[in-house]
């Protein structure tokens, strides 16, 4: 027996995956490498994670089994024999009621997603039918299959070996038509801290995600989290985090700083490397002390000042470890609630004139930019890692920003007076802040997102 090329072939259904695979033989019989992860993946096969083995050995030609679509993605391959193959989509989306049909062999293997319906018919006696599964089968998981008639019409199937004189069962020829089938819906996108500036902006931004408060899934209480049913999600994005800069600096607010930011971060990492899940983290300038000169990139080396920049840096590291992550870092975060801008609007209207700092330089954050962005990410999926993600534009300081806000505000601007840094936090306990806070776009904007200009975002935010 010949060796061909190891190589993947796309089909006519999305995800749906034919393997080639080198089969090596002599006059003792052959040997293939089945599943060989590494290059499989170089050739575009998902990193599944295979959890079970399974086997059906069919002893005779004719034997049918299907049409099953499962909650979890399948590699299929055969020992022995030789089948025809049938798939049927039967995801929730456009692509529903597709079919795709091959002969697989020994030299062939298929990767079966999620949702898609699959069935098989031997064609030779002794048939050994082997398959790799990303979880572990369980009556639970079996009430959330998608079957379909094998006699389906709408499918029309052209079975090598007609229906009517093929083993088959008869409770496959009991499940519904495709009229009449519920499709499988797409995993989810889970959104913890949803009732925060950014956990408000992506409700408007991904409306089908499941967004969850705190009284639901609270980083604080790790049995909230094992509560979860991580199988309905492919993603999850934290949104929440401990914000009170200042407070962190006190004996009881680095307690509950560290707890979140850190523990709670590695509680949601574990789950989400143990059911294989795209984390998204929102992090922070804070992880940078602000001395470099020029926008930071996102390699840069971190040096946090106080607390919450220690524990930012810490939860970089810890989602790091994650497979599949996305961290998000942000600076000057504005959003809907109380923040910078509404103090500052609020300050003019009420006839207050404001000192404010005008040593520190950066870029403003709007919410809705981040949220727009992180879907971005999670559509256009590029390279996983560290993602600098803030508003365009020249940097300003946080006086510039007052001063503008009074004049979009139509105020006098020099009410705004300008005060360095030391100044203003003189006899107070503060956290330390860095001077720099401008992150570099480029990586990003790289990638096919360019966030709206700071100035814009901000007149139309205030508007």
């Amino acid at each position: 027996m010949s060796a061909g090329a190891l190589a993947v072939r796309e089909t006519t259904i999305p995800g749906l995956l034919l393997i080639d695979l080198p089969v090596h033989g002599d006059n003792r019989g052959w040997f293939k490498e089945n599943w060989q992860r590494e290059k499989m993946l170089a050739l575009g096969l998902p990193d599944f994670g295979p959890e079970q083995n399974n086997i059906s050995f069919n002893d005779q030609r004719g034997a049918t089994r299907g049409i099953h679509a499962e909650p979890w993605d399948k590699y299929v391959s055969v020992a022995t024999g030789r089948i025809f193959g049938a798939w049927v989509d039967l995801r929730e989306g456009p692509t529903f009621g597709a079919v795709f049909t091959a002969e697989l062999g020994p030299d062939t293997a298929i990767f079966v997603p999620r949702g898609v319906g699959n069935s098989y018919q031997t064609l030779e006696d002794n048939t050994a039918y082997v398959y790799l599964v990303n979880a572990h089968w369980s009556a639970e998981a079996q009430s959330e299959y998608t079957f379909l008639n094998l006699e389906d019409e709408t499918a029309a199937i052209d079975w090598p070996i007609a229906l009517t004189e093929a083993e088959r069962s008869d409770k496959d020829l009991r499940h519904p038509r495709l009229a009449d089938v519920t499709p499988m819906k797409p995993k989810r996108t889970l959104v913890i801290g949803a009732n925060g500036q950014l956990g408000r902006a992506l409700q408007y931004a991904m409306p089908h995600a499941d967004f969850a408060d705190r009284s639901r899934i609270d980083l604080f209480n790790e049995e909230t989290l094992d509560r979860v049913r991580w199988s309905d999600y492919d993603t999850v994005i934290n949104a929440a985090a401990y914000t009170a800069v200042d407070a962190a600096e006190t004996a009881e607010g680095r307690v509950d700083c560290w707890d979140a930011n850190v523990t709670g971060v590695a509680r949601l990492a574990r789950h989400a490397i143990a059911n294989r899940l795209t984390l998204v983290h929102v992090s922070s300038d804070y992880v940078f002390d602000g001395s470099k000169e020029g926008a930071y990139l996102e390699g840069d080396q971190v040096a946090p000042l106080g607390v919450y920049a220690q524990t930012k840096t810490a939860a970089d590291a810890i989602v790091a470890t994650v497979p599949q992550h996305y961290i998000v870092r942000t600076s000057w975060v504005i959003g809907e609630g109380n923040n910078f801008v509404s103090t500052m609007a609020s300050l003019a209207e009420r006839g207050i004139d404001p000192s404010v700092v005008n040593d520190q330089l950066g870029r403003l954050s709007f919410t809705s930019d981040i949220a727009a962005g992180i879907e971005h990410l999670l559509t256009v999926k590029p390279e996983f890692g560290i993602y600098n993600l803030t508003n365009e534009g020249e940097p300003m300081t946080w006086a510039a920003i007052a001063q503008k806000v009074f004049e979009l505000t139509g105020h006098n601007p020099e009410r705004v007076t300008g005060v360095s840094t030391a100044e203003y936090f003189a006899g107070k306990q503060a956290a330390p802040r860095p001077l720099n806070s401008v992150l570099s776009l480029e990586k990003i904007e790289r990638t096919g997102f360019t966030p709206r200009d700071a100035g814009e975002a901000l007149a139309e935010y205030l508007a």
